[in-house]
């Protein structure tokens, strides 16, 4: 039997932590999960949990940082290099829409992920599904002429915001086809 590194055990650990505390942020919200709650669900110790965050807030926060990484990644995948900068733009804006419906996933980044982090959700969204859309919209508009005198900074934090308020209303029911078509059309005509 092969004995597992300490790196090994210490990804695992970090895993598991990770795993059973978005399960509960999603489950309960950030403000009635507790810590002793997770290393319980996790069978692990309160050192074990600190040993790898310094506290619930960092934990959240590791938990939201891997779901902002994993809808740029889904964004990144639908959008290869090959496409047409406006395709390119239309089918981010479609995997965006796919990438929210990820149970749990709204809630976390739109909803509890704002309250508790406040601004470092902003940079986080800036590395991650807000950089996407601002290099698509420098793309579209490299290739041709702008549809919009509106800065691509500007232009991309209004559009980011209207994708939220989308993936809101997806999660809450409304038709994720219907929505994406119309970021699609205010896309087309603003980039």
């Amino acid at each position: 039997m092969q004995r597992m590194s300490n790196s090994d055990r210490t990804d695992r650990t970090r895993r598991a932590l990770l795993e059973v505390a978005r399960e509960l942020f999603v489950t309960k919200g950030y403000a009635e999960t507790s810590t002793p709650e997770i290393v319980s669900a996790a069978q692990m110790t309160r050192g074990a949990l600190y040993h790898h965050f310094e506290d619930k807030r960092a934990l959240f926060r590791a938990v939201v940082e891997a779901e902002a990484m994993a809808v740029a990644a889904e964004i990144e995948a639908a959008t290869p290099p090959n496409l047409a900068p406006r395709e390119a733009l239309r089918q981010g804006s479609m995997a965006y829409l796919r990438a929210m419906t990820t149970p749990g996933r709204t809630r976390l980044l739109l909803v509890e992920g704002p309250a508790v982090l406040g601004d470092e959700l902003t940079q986080l969204d800036e590395e991650n599904a807000a950089r996407t859309l601002r290099e698509g919209i420098e793309a579209a508009r490299s290739e041709g002429e702008a549809r919009s005198a509106v800065p691509v900074g500007i232009l991309a934090m209004l559009l980011s915001a209207a994708f939220d308020r989308a993936a809101l209303a997806v999660s809450a029911g409304a038709d994720e086809g219907a929505m994406g078509e119309a970021m699609a059309e205010m896309i087309e005509r603003l980039v």
